[in-house]
């Protein structure tokens, strides 16, 4: 990687005048899904690639399950799932560089997931109709409305209070998924830290060491878990 690659501070700079260049955000677009019913079928990956689904779908997980079972044997094993993840570092490195830098950032957060800039989903809100997302469209790098929690705060674990960009839709909790592999801090993302970050996710998924993961038996995003508590049982996904 080049030495002339950005501190942290000035990538965050880079960043905001990156973002402003590009064409204005992608509606997400499983807000077309989401009504009083509930919350948008959106998974994220553990790499931070976006699935979305129609509403009355399975949940996004599974359309990401299936593109990793690259072998179709109802198992994602480490090697599947580590490729998986090398492929979306692919798709972001727009340059080819073998580094995500504050220009591929902006794409992703902007154009891939716009989930990620900010939006503050109410996860809270079982029991009362009209779920609502607050989009942040205008704002990037901002967490909540009022910008309460800085870009590099450490995030709080409890889904069901902060419910901030990606987080509620992920197994776990890092509203920024691609900038979480930015392990030594400096502003951009090496390939390799972005697989060790993958590695981490696997271990973490494969609780028990089997070498592979299951469908049944990943955990369930907050937002699934909402949907299917807002569903009756045969509609549920």
């Amino acid at each position: 990687m080049s030495s002339r690659m950005p501190s942290r501070r000035q990538a965050g700079t880079i960043l905001i005048a990156a973002a402003a260049g590009l064409a204005a955000p992608a509606r997400v677009a499983a807000r077309g899904d989401e009504d009083d019913e509930g919350p948008p079928n959106v998974f994220i990956s553990p790499c931070g690639e976006p699935f979305r689904a129609a509403t009355d779908a399975p949940y996004a997980v599974a359309l990401w399950f299936k593109q990793a079972d690259a072998n179709a044997d109802g198992r994602v094993d480490h090697g599947e799932f580590i490729a998986d993840a090398e492929r979306f570092f692919a798709k972001l490195d727009i340059h080819k560089q073998g580094a995500l830098g504050a220009y591929d950032i902006a794409v992703y957060e902007r154009r891939i997931a716009p989930e990620v800039l900010g939006g503050h989903y109410q996860v809270g809100a079982i029991g009362h109709r009209g779920l609502k997302w607050l989009a942040q469209a205008d704002r990037p790098g901002e967490i909540d409305p009022g910008g309460s929690v800085p870009p590099e705060a450490t995030p709080r674990k409890d889904l069901d209070e902060t419910g901030v960009g990606a987080s509620p839709y992920s197994f776990f909790d890092e509203p920024e998924p691609v900038t979480a592999a930015d392990l030594d801090l400096v502003g951009y993302i090496t390939k390799a830290n972005f697989l060790k970050l993958a590695e981490m996710h696997f271990t973490t998924l494969d609780s028990g060491g089997q070498g592979y993961l299951t469908l049944a038996k990943l955990p369930k995003t907050q937002v699934q878990k909402q949907r299917e508590a807002l569903r009756p049982k045969h509609h549920r996904a």
